[in-house]
């Protein structure tokens, strides 16, 4: 297992599985003079959230307070917006609007991998199956180190918990391997979809687990076969099975040369955190 050397975890940070959505950004307008002049100063999540009415309230909020680390082709930091931002196609389209990402692939002691199915308040690709977790780094101190990975690894950290409820020391930060790194851009639905630099982290942990439901409809260990199951009922559109798009490209060209590898002790040799895979 790659070591990295010893640092500081979120571990401390975090005083509630849901920390992201309870603790609001400051706000940056001006106080109002009067309510004739209201309209000036409304906060983004105000006239947006507006168009937004049938999001569930949870995803909203999350949507407004968490802001996405903005990068160009080559991984560097560029900028912040909005999770909301981000994931509008238009947005995407017209501004090229490019974040920071992870995927996380976390397997058992059997060497099972953990999937999770999204739920169904998920703002894009409700109710897919995907890998164990998969989320963004935010603009914040902690999750924009650049060493190591050290950011990306801490969000996971942070992640982990937030949606599947796996405490920090069942998944400690210097455990997971990050491996590499895809660029990839798909559409959800005709207003939503992700345009990812997407870093790939593998750990091999037996860990205890309690879901959001607010993230996680359900989830489940596969081994190799079953996952190639999963694959062909979505590939065929049986029984109504879908798949992440991140997720499929991953397995499609990276996952099981690695899987072969974790169960033969030569992960290691696969790192290539170099090279940003742009795969369609």
């Amino acid at each position: 297992m790659l070591k990295f050397p010893p640092f500081k975890t979120i571990a401390t940070m975090i005083s509630s599985p849901y920390s992201s959505f309870l603790l609001p950004r400051k706000s940056s307008f001006p106080p109002m003079p009067s309510l004739a002049a209201a309209s000036v100063f409304l906060h983004p999540l105000s006239s947006a959230a507006m168009g937004d009415s049938s999001m569930d309230a949870v995803q909203r909020r999350l949507m407004f307070d968490d802001e996405c680390i903005l990068v160009d082709e080559n991984d560097k930091v560029v900028g912040h917006d909005t999770k909301y931002n981000c994931h509008l196609m238009e947005k995407i389209e017209k501004g090229n609007m490019l974040h920071r990402a992870f995927s996380v692939f976390l397997f058992n002691s059997k060497y099972e991998l953990l999937l999770q199915q999204r739920s169904a308040t998920k703002v894009t690709f409700p109710l897919v199956w995907t890998n164990t977790c998969c989320s963004h780094p935010l603009y914040r101190e902690s999750e924009l180190i650049d060493e190591n990975a050290l950011g990306v690894r801490n969000a996971a950290q942070r992640k982990l918990l937030d949606e599947l409820g796996i405490p920090g020391a069942d998944v400690p930060v210097d455990e997971f391997t990050p491996l590499g790194r895809i660029l990839y851009k798909a559409a959800s639905d005709g207003k939503w979809g992700e345009h990812e630099l997407d870093y790939l982290l593998f750990m091999v942990r037996d860990v205890g687990l309690d879901p959001n439901p607010d993230e996680v409809k359900d989830v489940k260990y596969v081994n190799r076969e079953e996952l190639k199951e999963l694959v062909r009922k979505a590939d065929a559109g049986e029984e109504g099975v879908k798949l992440s798009p991140w997720f499929k490209l991953i397995v499609d060209n990276f996952l099981f040369q690695w899987w072969d590898r974790l169960h033969k002790g030569t992960l290691t040799e696969a790192i290539d955190m170099k090279t940003i895979h742009k795969l369609t």
